[in-house]
C-alpha cells in the first residue's frame, strides 16, 4: 500500500511539473511570479490562490516543492486553476523561517500578494470571478487570516473577493487577541501537537469570530506540517519559534491519518463554499 501510494504521488508530481505553466503577473509594486495549472478545456473555472510557508515554494530542483505540486494538481483534476505564488524570490528571498526579524511580513506585504493573485486570476476569461478560493500553510496560513480581515492590506473596496478559504497550521496568537471578523467563510486545519504555530490560539480565534464565519479542526497527535508528502518526524533547531524557550525549534513532519481527514476537509469546504 505504501509503495503504491508513493508511486501515484510521484505520477502526480511528474504530471504536475508538464502541466504547470511559469507565470508573472502585477504585484504590490513589484512584479509576482507563480505557477498555473489549469484543467483542459476553456471554462470559467472556479480558481484557488496557493500560498506557501516560511521555507518558500521551491524544492532544489527548482520546480515547486511535491508538496504543493500535489495540491495543485489535488484541484486541476477537480476542475479547478490553481495558482501557486511565490511570495519571496521577487523580494530576494530563499526562506524566512530562520530569520531573527523576517523581511516578508504576512500580516503586511503578503495579503497585498494574495489579493493581486486574486485580480490577475479574476481578468482572466477562464477563470469563474465569483468562485476564487485561497489556501495558505504555516506562513501562508496566517497570511490568508490576514488577507481576509476588513481592513487586510491589499484589500480594494470595490473589485473581486474570496469566495472561501482554507489556513493550514496558521499563526493565530495576534489576531486571536481581538474579535476575527473575516470577509469570506474560513477552514482553519491544526496540529494538535504543533509546537510552532500553537493550536489553542486559532481555538481562541475561532470561538470569537461570527458564527459560520470560522470553523476549525484540530487533529490530536499532528505536528507542524502534517500534511506534507512523506517527510518524516524531525527537529528543525534553526528556524525562529516564539513558542519555545531561547525562541529557537520546532518540530515538523507527515500525520498520515491527519493528512488524509484535512485533504477531505479542504476539499469538500471549497467545493461547499464555492456552490
Amino acid at each position: 500500500m505504501k509503495h503504491a501510494l508513493a508511486a501515484l504521488i510521484l505520477g502526480a508530481a511528474g504530471i504536475a511539473c508538464a502541466a504547470g505553466e511559469a507565470v508573472v503577473f502585477p504585484g504590490p509594486g513589484l512584479e509576482l511570479a507563480g505557477r498555473l495549472y489549469r484543467p483542459g478545456g476553456d471554462g470559467p473555472f472556479p480558481a484557488v490562490v496557493m500560498l506557501h510557508g516560511c521555507s518558500g515554494m521551491w524544492a532544489r530542483s527548482g520546480e515547486p516543492t511535491a508538496s504543493f505540486v500535489f495540491w495543485a494538481e489535488h484541484f486541476r483534476t477537480r476542475g479547478y486553476v490553481a495558482l501557486l505564488v511565490d511570495s519571496f524570490g521577487p523580494r530576494g528571498e530563499k526562506e524566512i523561517c530562520t530569520q531573527a526579524t523576517r523581511k516578508v511580513s504576512p500580516a503586511a506585504d503578503r495579503p497585498r500578494d494574495a489579493h493581486a493573485a486574486l485580480r490577475w486570476l479574476a481578468a482572466r476569461g477562464d477563470v469563474d470571478a465569483r468562485r476564487i478560493h485561497l489556501m495558505g500553510w504555516s506562513n501562508g496560513g496566517s497570511t490568508v487570516l490576514h488577507a481576509l480581515r476588513p481592513d487586510g492590506p491589499g484589500r480594494g473596496e470595490t473589485g473581486p473577493r474570496f469566495r472561501s478559504a482554507v489556513a493550514f497550521y496558521p499563526g493565530c496568537a495576534s489576531l486571536a487577541k481581538t474579535e476575527y471578523r473575516p470577509t469570506a467563510p474560513v477552514l482553519i486545519q491544526s496540529g494538535g501537537a504543533d509546537d510552532w504555530t500553537l493550536a489553542r490560539h486559532c481555538e481562541s480565534l475561532a470561538a470569537r469570530a461570527p458564527k459560520g464565519m470560522v470553523d476549525i479542526d484540530v487533529y490530536p497527535g499532528a505536528l507542524h506540517g502534517f500534511d506534507r508528502l512523506d517527510q518524516r518526524v524531525r527537529e528543525r533547531p534553526d528556524v525562529r519559534n516564539p513558542n519555545r524557550p531561547g525562541g529557537r525549534g520546532a518540530t515538523v513532519g507527515t500525520h498520515p491519518e491527519a493528512r488524509e481527514k484535512a485533504i477531505a476537509r479542504a476539499t469538500a469546504w471549497i467545493e461547499e463554499k464555492g456552490r
